[in-house]
C-alpha cells in the first residue's frame, strides 16, 4: 500500500491527515484499543468499592469484589500490551510509506542532500510518537472521560457534575502550551536540519577546507550550529515540562475536590445541602474513577510533543513527496565563452567588515581580467562567489544571460585552478581526471603535455601530494583546468610562492590556458598581469 498524492499547499494538520488516510484502519484499531481500556478501568473501581463496601460484613463477602480488581487489572495489562503493539505496527506502516515517497522525491532535486537526509531521517522518524501515542491518545482523550463521567452520573450525578467542571482548566491549558510548543518545535527542527547540512557539506568539502586552513573557522561555525540546537531543544524542553506541571497539578486538584466531597458526604459534614447520600460502596468507587478521567488528559499532554514535532518536520517532507513541486534544472553549457558582469557587488561574511562593496567590471566574452591587490582585498572572494564558497551579499553578477543569484550552480562551466590543488592518493593521470571524470585517457594525456608534464603519468601520488614540486602543483590545477570543457577559466594566485625562473616557465602555460575562455586571474604577479586583456587594481 502507498501513500496518496498529497496537496502541496496544505496546512501540516491536514497534510498529516492525509498522509495517514491509507493506514487508518489500523490506527483506528489502535484507538479503539486504548479507548477500551475503559472497561477494565470501571471494573476496577467497581471491583475495589464492592470489596471495600463488604469488609465490614466480613473477608469473605469483600472476595467477590477483589476478584473483579484483580481480573480488571490482568485484562487491562493484556489490553495495554496489545494497545501499544498495534501502535507500534500502524507507526512501522506509516513511516514505510512515507520513506518510500520521499525517497522517490530525494533523487528530484528539490531539496539539497542535506535537507533531503534530514527528512528522510529525522523528518519521518518524528512521525512516529504522532501515529503510536499522540494519536491513540488524542482520541481516548476526547471519548474514554465522556464515557467514565456517564457511568459515574449513575452513580452520583453531583461527581458526574464536579468532573465535567474541573475537565476545562485541561482544555484551556493544553490550548495555551501547544500554541507555543507548536512555534518553538519547528524552529528546532530547522535548526536541525541546519546541523544536519553542515555536517554534510563539511565532511563532504574537508580537502577543500583543509586546502584553504579553514578548520578552525568551520569548527567554529559548526559550534555555533551545534549551541543553537542546543538552546532551542531547551526551550522545547521547558514549555513540555511546564504544560505537563501545569495539567499534573489541576488533575490532583480536581482528585482532591472529588475526595473531600465524598469524605465530607459520608461523615454527613459538608457545609451545604446534601445533594445525595453516598454508600462507603459507591464513595469508593467514586474516588478510584475519579483519576481515571483524568488519565486520558494527561496521556495527551505527555504525547502532545510527538504532534509539535511531526508537524514540525511536515514542511521538508511535504517538499520530497508532493508532485507539483518545480525541479531544478542545471543550465546547459554554452558553446562559446560568455560575458560576465559585475553590478555593485559586496561580500559580506558573517563576522567582521565588508570584504568587497560596490565593485562593478563588464568582462567581454572570451577576455582575461587580471586582479590585483593586497592580500584581504577580495580578490579571491571574487573568483568564489562562482564556486559558492563566498556570499553574494548585494548586487548582481551575471554570466551570459543567466544571473548568478538565480543560478547558483554554476561548476559545469567553470575551470577552476587554485592555490592549493586537492590531490587525492592515486597516478598523476587519476589526479588530472578529477576535473572530467568522463574524459578518455588521450584528453587526459593531452592535459598533462599542455600543462607541462613531460614525466611518467602513472606515477603514484600520496594524498599530502608527495612527489610533486610546488609548480608541479601549480601545473595540476592548470592540466584540470586544460582538461574541464569549460567556458570560464578561474585562477586563484597561478604563481605564488614561485621563484622566478618557475614562474616564467608557467606563463606561457597559463596564456594557453585562458585562449577562447572568459577568465577571471587573482594574482600580485605584475609578470601574470601583463598576461590579461584588462587589469583591475583593488
Amino acid at each position: 500500500m502507498t501513500a496518496q498524492p498529497i496537496e502541496a499547499d496544505a496546512a501540516p494538520a491536514k497534510w498529516l491527515k492525509t498522509a495517514l488516510s491509507p493506514r487508518k484502519r489500523i490506527m483506528a484499531l489502535a484507538s479503539g484499543l486504548v479507548i477500551a481500556d475503559a472497561i477494565p478501568a470501571v471494573g476496577l473501581a467497581a471491583g475495589l468499592g464492592l470489596a471495600v463496601g463488604a469488609l465490614p460484613q466480613g473477608f469473605s463477602h469483600a472476595l467477590p469484589g477483589a476478584a473483579l480488581a484483580v481480573a480488571s487489572l490482568l485484562a487491562r495489562g493484556a489490553l495495554t500490551q496489545i494497545a501499544s503493539v498495534t501502535a507500534a505496527r500502524a507507526a512501522r506502516a506509516v513511516k514505510g510509506d512515507l520513506r518510500r515517497q520521499a525517497l522517490n522525491g530525494a533523487f528530484s532535486g528539490r531539496l539539497s542532500d542535506a535537507e533531503t537526509m534530514t527528512a528522510t531521517v529525522e523528518g519521518v522518524e518524528a512521525i512516529d510518537g504522532h501515529v503510536s501515542r499522540f494519536g491513540p491518545a488524542r482520541t481516548a482523550a476526547v471519548v474514554t472521560p465522556l464515557l467514565l463521567i456517564a457511568v459515574a452520573a449513575v452513580v452520583s450525578p453531583f461527581t458526574a457534575g464536579i468532573f465535567l467542571f474541573t475537565l476545562a482548566p485541561f482544555v484551556v491549558g493544553m490550548a495555551l502550551t501547544g500554541m507555543a510548543a507548536g512555534a518553538e518545535s519547528r524552529r528546532q527542527f530547522q535548526a536541525l536540519e541546519r546541523l544536519s547540512g553542515l555536517f554534510l557539506d563539511r565532511v563532504r568539502a574537508l580537502p577543500a577546507i583543509l586546502a584553504f586552513q579553514a578548520e578552525t573557522q568551520q569548527t567554529a561555525v559548526i559550534a555555533r550550529a551545534s549551541n543553537d540546537l542546543a538552546r532551542r531543544t531547551g526551550k522545547v524542553l521547558k514549555i513540555a515540562f511546564l504544560s505537563s506541571a501545569i495539567l499534573e497539578f489541576f488533575s490532583a486538584l480536581a482528585v482532591a475536590l472529588v475526595a473531600v466531597y465524598c469524605g465530607f458526604n459520608l461523615l454527613k459534614l459538608l457545609p451545604f445541602p446534601a445533594p445525595e447520600q453516598l454508600s462507603l460502596t459507591r464513595a469508593v468507587f467514586l474516588l478510584a474513577l475519579a483519576p481515571e478521567v483524568y488519565a486520558p488528559m494527561r496521556r495527551l499532554a505527555a504525547a502532545y510533543h510527538d504532534r509539535q514535532a511531526a508537524e514540525a518536520a511536515v514542511p521538508s517532507l511535504k517538499k520530497l513527496t508532493e508532485d507539483t513541486a518545480p525541479v531544478a534544472v542545471r543550465p546547459s553549457v554554452p558553446a562559446s565563452a560568455p560575458a560576465v558582469a559585475f553590478r555593485d557587488v559586496a561580500i559580506a561574511y558573517e563576522a567582521g567588515a565588508p570584504v568587497l562593496t560596490g565593485f562593478n567590471l563588464n568582462v567581454a566574452p572570451g577576455a582575461t581580467v587580471a586582479l590585483l591587490g593586497a592580500s584581504g582585498s577580495g580578490k579571491s572572494s571574487l573568483l568564489h562567489l562562482f564556486l559558492g564558497l563566498s556570499p553574494l551579499s548585494d548586487g548582481e553578477v551575471e554570466v551570459g544571460d543567466l544571473r548568478l543569484s538565480d543560478h547558483p550552480d554554476l561548476t559545469g562551466w567553470i575551470a577552476f585552478a587554485g592555490q592549493a590543488p586537492v590531490v587525492v592518493p592515486g597516478t598523476l593521470a587519476e589526479n588530472i581526471a578529477l576535473a572530467w571524470r568522463a574524459a578518455p585517457s588521450s584528453r587526459v594525456m593531452q592535459a598533462a603535455a599542455r600543462a607541462g608534464f613531460t614525466g611518467d603519468l602513472n606515477r603514484i601520488i600520496d594524498e599530502r601530494g608527495g612527489g610533486l614540486s610546488g609548480g608541479e602543483r601549480r601545473r595540476l590545477g592548470l592540466a584540470r583546468a586544460f582538461l574541464k570543457p569549460a567556458p570560464i577559466l578561474l585562477l586563484d594566485e597561478p604563481t605564488a610562492n614561485l621563484d622566478a625562473a618557475s614562474e616564467a616557465a608557467l606563463l606561457p602555460i597559463i596564456r594557453v590556458a585562458t585562449e577562447g575562455r572568459t577568465t577571471l586571474i587573482a594574482t600580485h604577479s605584475e609578470a601574470v598581469a601583463e598576461l590579461a586583456d584588462v587589469v583591475v587594481r583593488l
